[in-house]
């Protein structure tokens, strides 16, 4: 077994027995007298676990378990040394997509329990996260304060006030709001809440929000099948009640990676017999489907439906009086 493993063993026998010899430790663990003694070491000096040697009665005992507020105790599952690595590394990437700092803080203890279980001075945790890294591509700036009192409105169910940008019509608004959820799609973040204002749901980007209050009132709760039909079972970020379904079909040489992505849980999709994609996906709002059309260059054609295919072809078209 593991040295993690180890330490969660000595610590179960710590718990359940008034008093633990050598001997029991050696013959449960089946290692070295010297191994035993450096894991006992690492568990009082580094981990914090207090525990004596009781020289009368030839065996270990828990001197105490708490301390104020604090509890001697490991977590309540065990990891191996692989597994806290990967934890480490998705704590490590997590903080990096967090704008305000808000989970950082509640998970810091956890994290840095885990850290103090491996062994000391190999860095391996550090140099596994720095191995990954995350580049954004198109990330909008958050203010951490805003993004905050957002969350805590969430998770506490309280309604909020904002003042919101619309970039669509250039115009600011005042919105009483409840939220929802938050989603971090495509690189940014963005908040599904019922609008008072519009009495209906709507999806707000966290970073064109401008003030932020939260009120003393409990939010308006909508049922989970309601906020599944309106921001997910329609295309991307800006979706709808209103479901269109729209057919694209791609050449040969695109097919061998859009055949391979999911645009939506629901799509469906056919690989025709001269070798291109066909593929048909749900949509409400229709602004971001156009722009992930138009990435695709000459490789993609609009099927149906007609009003999207013209839509498409009003930009291509506008587009082209650029470049004259």
């Amino acid at each position: 077994m593991d040295r993690t493993e180890r330490f969660y063993k000595i610590q179960t026998m710590l718990m359940v027995q008034p008093l633990v010899t050598m001997r029991q430790m050696l013959d449960t663990l089946e290692v070295s007298r010297a191994t035993l003694n450096r894991d006992l070491t690492y568990m009082r000096d580094r981990l914090g676990i207090p525990f004596a040697w009781n020289s009368s009665l030839r065996g270990y005992a828990l001197s105490q378990q708490t301390v104020g507020t604090r509890t001697f105790e490991l977590p309540g599952m065990w990891f191996s040394e692989q597994e806290i690595h990967s934890v480490l590394t998705m704590l490590e990437m997590i903080s990096k997509l967090e704008p305000g700092g808000v989970l950082a803080p509640h998970v810091l203890p956890f994290k840095s329990r885990l850290e103090a279980l491996l062994d000391e001075g190999t860095g391996s945790a550090k140099e596994d996260a720095a191995r990954i890294r995350l580049v954004p591509i198109g990330q909008r700036k958050v203010v951490n304060a805003h993004f905050q009192l957002i969350a805590q409105a969430l998770i506490n169910r309280k309604r909020v006030h904002i003042e919101y940008y619309s970039r669509h019509g250039g115009t600011m608004s005042a919105r009483l709001i409840s939220p929802q959820h938050m989603v971090y799609y495509r690189d940014n973040w963005y908040l599904g809440a019922y609008c008072h204002l519009r009495e209906g749901l709507r999806s707000f980007a966290v970073d064109a929000i401008r003030s932020v209050e939260i009120l003393d009132e409990a939010t308006h709760v909508v049922a989970a099948a309601t906020l599944h039909e309106v921001f997910e079972s329609s295309y991307g970020i800006f979706n709808g009640k209103q479901r269109l379904v729209a057919t694209l079909k791609f050449t040969p040489f695109r097919a061998q990676w859009v055949a391979h992505e999911v645009w939506h849980p629901d799509q469906v999709s056919v690989m025709l017999p001269d070798g291109s994609y066909q593929l048909e996906v749900p949509y409400g709002e229709d602004w971001e489907l156009i722009q992930d059309i138009l990435r695709q260059g000459c490789d993609v054609e609009v099927i149906a439906p007609a009003g999207l295919r013209d839509k498409v072809r009003g930009v291509i078209e506008r587009m082209r009086e650029l470049y004259k």
